[in-house]
């Protein structure tokens, strides 16, 4: 992976580590379908403007994969994301966003596009072991909601998991700019009538209108489209590594601004997590790469 790939992925993973503590801020006032409904309708609105002054082609004729796209990786996770947030605190849910690094790579394993092997079943089993032990040893009440809210977390990390080898294949034929458009319009239209239906149930407040301009803008629209342009030239495993960082940043953006609790809990299950992370994809920051081949004179 080239040095400007790998900066690029970590500021991703700073923003969409922040990503969960805006989610705790408008959800529990929007609600969870109106706070989905209106981050697809600023990031689509963002990526159509940018579709115009650049002059790109929408890609209807792909219509069908896209829309595919769009459920996987744009409407079934904002909403499972956004109705957690209504229970679980931001670290939390960062810390099991982890986990779509191990869904990622079994994809990319079923499609073809990579194998698997004992040591990537062993990450798997301590990803699971990790997320048990964040539920059950932090600092909130270990009930059937939690419960719930933790495995809708996990159900948006499966969503995005199966979805970046996919994503993967499309870029090859498709300009992102014009995949992250689309997707999001394609979504707006499965949000939309859910989203109508709880409007006057919302309440718009500053602090919550904020946050939803800041998801729809910045951590949806460009930051999407900025995550597509990093997959054309990295692999589908390579392209979930924001997940890596996304817990740091989540939990210090969470005890930082919301006074989210640390426990030992979320110390322990994120460090099996990432442990399993560190397993699955072989990822070992202390291994040298080895000199490039110079080609024969």
């Amino acid at each position: 992976m080239k040095t400007r790939h790998f900066i690029q992925l970590i500021g991703l993973s700073a923003l969409w580590g922040a990503s969960f503590m805006f989610l705790r801020i408008a959800s529990p006032v929007l609600g969870p379908w109106v706070l989905a409904g209106g981050r697809v309708a600023l990031a689509a609105l963002t990526l159509a403007l940018l579709m115009r002054v650049l002059r790109h082609h929408w890609p209807w004729s792909h219509w069908k994969e896209l829309l595919l796209l769009a459920a996987l990786s744009v409407s079934l996770p904002f909403l499972l994301y956004a109705w957690a947030a209504l229970r679980l605190p931001a670290g939390y849910s960062a810390l099991l966003n982890t986990t779509v690094v191990l869904f990622g790579t079994l994809s990319a394993a079923w499609l073809g596009q990579d194998t698997l092997t004992w040591r990537k079943l062993a990450g798997c089993a301590a990803g699971a072991a990790g997320v048990a032990s964040i539920v059950r040893l932090g600092p909130v009440q270990p009930d059937w909601p939690t419960l719930m809210a933790a495995l809708a977390c996990i159900g948006a990390a499966f969503c995005y998991g199966i979805s970046t080898p996919l994503m993967k294949r499309a870029t090859q034929r498709i300009q992102p700019l014009a995949i992250s458009a689309t997707i999001h319009v394609l979504a707006l239209v499965l949000v939309l009538p859910g989203a109508l239906w709880a409007l006057p149930e919302a309440r718009f407040t500053a602090p919550a209108l904020t946050a939803l301009l800041v998801l729809g803008v910045i951590t949806s629209g460009l930051a999407y489209w900025a995550h597509l342009r990093i997959i054309r030239h990295v692999s589908p495993v390579a392209a979930t590594s924001p997940a890596f960082l996304i817990p740091v940043f989540g939990v210090t953006w969470g005890h930082l601004f919301l006074g989210e609790a640390l426990s030992p809990g979320i110390f322990a299950g994120g460090a099996l997590v990432l442990l399993a992370t560190a397993l699955v994809t072989g990822f070992n920051p202390l291994r040298r790469q080895a000199p490039p081949v110079e080609p024969a004179p």
